[in-house]
């Protein structure tokens, strides 16, 4: 029994030792190196990307938020209900989602299985991109903005519905109201 007790032992350490520390199902998601490539890539985009504003926030986070036209309501606090129409784009301009069924038929991204309505989602619940999150928290209800998330606050590295893996997404949103 003894002999049995160190054997697993010793199998159990080499298992150990021979995977990465925090992860032993594989290489860690590289998070500050990915937001500093898309960095590069949304600084690059929005030197010459013309989208009227009234002002533009750049979150800590690394998320632009062009404000177009600024609300007049509250911005929400965590875990409020949150109304939006969203057009989704990546940085050349092709649109890959929509909650607008006209805008879908007129961009080749309509699902006839899909029920187009407004699009509701809790702030800090998970129930929508972390970009959303962070750039929601930023807007007044009834702005109209352009969020430029980078890839850690989207998708990551799965591909998704026809987007890429590390793809840096743009929404176009109108933020309609809280509950």
């Amino acid at each position: 029994m003894k002999r049995l007790s160190t054997l697993l032992l010793v199998l159990f350490g080499i298992i150990g030792f021979s995977c990465e520390p925090n992860n032993p199902f594989g290489p860690t998601y590289d998070l500050e190196g990915n937001l500093a490539r898309d960095a590069k890539i949304i600084d690059e985009f929005l030197k010459t990307a013309q989208i009227d504003s009234v002002r533009r926030i750049h979150d800590q986070n690394g998320v632009i938020i062009i404000v177009q036209e600024e609300g007049t309501g509250a911005k929400p606090g965590e875990f409020r209900l949150i109304y939006t129409n969203y057009i989704g784009k990546f940085l050349d301009g092709k649109v890959f989602d929509t909650n607008l069924e006209q805008v879908a038929k007129d961009n080749n991204v309509w699902d006839e299985n899909r029920i187009y309505r407004v699009f509701q989602f809790v702030l800090g619940s998970g129930e929508a991109i972390q970009g959303f999150n962070i750039g929601f928290r930023q807007l007044r209800s009834g702005s109209k903005a352009v969020l430029i998330i980078p890839s850690p606050w989207a998708y990551r590295d799965q591909e998704r519905d026809g987007i890429p893996a590390n793809s840096i997404l743009m929404f176009e949103v109108e933020f309609l109201g809280i509950e």
